[in-house]
């Protein structure tokens, strides 16, 4: 009871999400009245960040500022357009392509979805699309970020709970295939329903020409998952490789990119990584405290009063994360609850780490783009003028469809497990 009035207390008065844990454990120590505690506070707090798997986290976010930078992601968006050819709502189609490619290098749902906002709203609204359904599809496409690797959720989670990152990427790969089959269907009810143009077909040297500009943006995420599958290199290094091909790819393959550009890209990124890699810190305090609390064994105990069914439990799970991604971000979300029910499912229900994984990250994702906080919602409502409220009523069908992936998840486990078991 301690830690729960505590952390909602300070949550009110508005502090950060990271101040808030680290506060909250502060509290508990003091009303313990346990000095070992203390003095062992800064050193778990300090620990918090002793994880190699960590170094992924600025890399990838660099990757992200060198990518936006070198002209990186319009390229990709030229490829969709000429592979698709001649079809009714081709661009809507094109964004969702280019936002999942654009998934495979940033791993970020509100990186990918502002980026997205400035190339394909343009285009789709040029070419005759309402304004407000390009905004919703391209804030939706932003969903698939958290699931197709590298995803920058399921770094986090992987060192939440100690788990190797290579085989979360791997477990990402089949649900994030059948939330893009899924977000298809959607769009092509939108194209009826919306009355959606026809894309130009391009000649075949057109078509060959974008592929062949788009070559060196491709082998970007090539390299990362590529060098991960075949087990040349960790998802740091990985990491690494692909944003030094950045770099490189933008200054003198595309030369959209100077010298002067790197400085602050490098800036950028140690900005957002600070505020991301504070908040891991304070999240081990708080972790630790749980663990004192034996908060895990409690929690554990009412949710066998409630049901002894996996399945059960699992969507009584998406229930749960649904009504905490509406209110706060999805990384203090997966560092609330990881450590807590992680081992109940796990030790309890018997369920395998890397389904529930996968199941945590994509649906703290929906909260990026639900009232009232809506980190996702809100970026894309700024970048595309469009109102957050409809947005909101846009990117539902997309809700349900990624829905019915939850709920398939959670029935068949082998889709979140079985390639990585294969591999």
């Amino acid at each position: 009871m301690t830690i729960a009035g505590s952390f909602l207390a300070f949550l009110l008065v508005g502090l950060p999400i990271a101040f808030v844990l680290a506060a909250t454990a502060l509290v508990f120590i003091a009303v313990s009245g346990n000095t070992v505690l203390l003095q062992s506070y800064a050193q778990q707090l300090f620990g918090g960040l002793e994880n190699y798997g960590l170094l992924a986290l600025p890399m990838f976010i660099l990757l992200g500022e060198f990518m936006n930078a070198g002209g990186i992601g319009r390229r990709l968006m030229s490829l969709s357009l000429a592979l698709l050819g001649s079809v009714r709502g081709g661009l809507a189609y094109v964004n969702l392509i280019a936002n999942m490619l654009m998934a495979s290098i940033l791993g970020s749902t509100v990186a990918q979805i502002t980026i997205m906002s400035k190339i394909a709203v343009p285009e789709m609204e040029k070419a005759g699309y309402p304004r407000d359904v390009s905004v919703g599809i391209t804030a939706a496409g932003g969903l698939l970020a958290p699931i197709i690797p590298p995803s920058m959720l399921f770094i986090i989670f992987g060192v939440v709970a100690q788990m190797p990152i290579g085989d979360l990427f791997i477990s990402g790969i089949v649900p994030g295939a059948m939330m893009f089959l899924a977000f298809i269907v959607v769009i092509a009810v939108f194209s009826r329903l919306y009355a959606f143009p026809r894309s130009e077909r391009l000649s075949i040297g057109k078509r060959f020409a974008a592929l062949f500009d788009a070559l060196p943006a491709l082998a970007i995420p090539a390299v990362i998952i590529g060098s991960i599958l075949g087990g040349l290199a960790t998802p740091t290094e990985a990491a690494a490789i692909a944003t030094l091909a950045a770099m490189l790819t933008g200054l003198f393959v595309y030369r959209e990119m100077s010298v002067a550009d790197i400085f602050p890209a490098f800036a950028n990124a140690a900005r957002s990584a600070a505020v991301v890699l504070f908040l891991i810190a304070a999240a081990q305090v708080f972790s630790w405290v749980i663990t004192f609390e034996n908060l895990p064994a409690r929690v554990a105990d009412g949710l066998q009063l409630i049901t002894a069914s996996p399945i059960v439990f699992l969507l009584l799970l998406n229930l749960l994360l649904l009504m905490l991604g509406m209110v706060t971000d999805p990384i203090p979300a997966i560092i609330l609850v990881v450590p807590v029910l992680l081992p109940v499912a796990t030790d309890v229900y018997g369920i395998d780490p890397f389904q529930f994984g996968v199941i945590v990250c994509l649906n703290l994702t929906l909260g990026l783009l639900t009232p009232p906080v809506g980190t996702g919602l809100f970026a894309a409502a700024l970048m595309g003028g469009v109102k957050a409220e409809r947005i909101a009523w846009l990117v539902t069908p997309f809700f349900l469809a990624v829905a019915v992936v939850l709920v398939l998840l959670a029935f068949f486990p082998w889709l979140a497990t079985g390639l990585k078991e294969l591999l």
